[in-house]
């Protein structure tokens, strides 16, 4: 009788990307609730070229640079909404232990930015078309929220935040 340990080959890991291979435009939610794993986890089953992580402790830089991006689309997904508004990032601050933001912009609120532990650049084919965006994630794995490239009128992501991504992406990853 043999005693040996045999990996088994259908880890957590492993259903998930081939959850990602045979739909790759999925909802990765979606794929986090039916392979019961944290969202933050089916990020690390994409490819290297449509994922990028951050540090969490740059959420200030991250935010500075978005706020230069003028309209965006932010997101906040639960099991039970997904909230999408569209506007500039205002600037924030800090006091009671959040990061304040208000202004001229639809997007308002308090964040609690020092549970952010990681951002995430995520670039990747959703529903047949590229998407650009930005997540933040807490100490949990659970994403905070997310921030994306717009798409213009011929519903074409908006080039000129296209461009200010990949600029992102090659600035943070050094």
């Amino acid at each position: 009788m043999s005693t040996a340990v045999i990996d088994a080959p259908n880890s957590a890991h492993e259903r998930v990307r081939a959850a990602l291979e045979a739909k790759p435009g999925v909802l990765l939610e979606l794929v986090a609730q039916q392979e019961e794993v944290p969202l933050r986890s089916v990020l690390d089953a994409l490819p290297p070229e449509e994922m990028m992580s951050i540090a969490g402790d740059r959420f200030d830089d991250v935010w500075k640079e978005l706020m230069q991006w003028g309209k965006l689309l932010f997101l906040v997904h639960t099991r039970d909404i997904v909230l999408e508004i569209k506007g500039s990032l205002p600037e924030g601050s800090y006091a009671h232990g959040y990061f304040n933001v208000h202004g001229d912009s639809p997007i308002a609120g308090h964040f609690r930015a020092h549970h952010c532990t990681e951002i995430c650049l995520v670039d990747r084919i959703f529903q047949t078309k590229r998407s650009c965006s930005v997540w933040f994630f807490n100490e949990l794995g659970e994403c905070m929220f997310k921030m994306f490239v717009i798409r213009g009128e011929d519903r074409e992501l908006k080039a000129d935040q296209v461009a200010r991504f990949e600029a992102m992406k090659k600035s943070f990853a050094s």
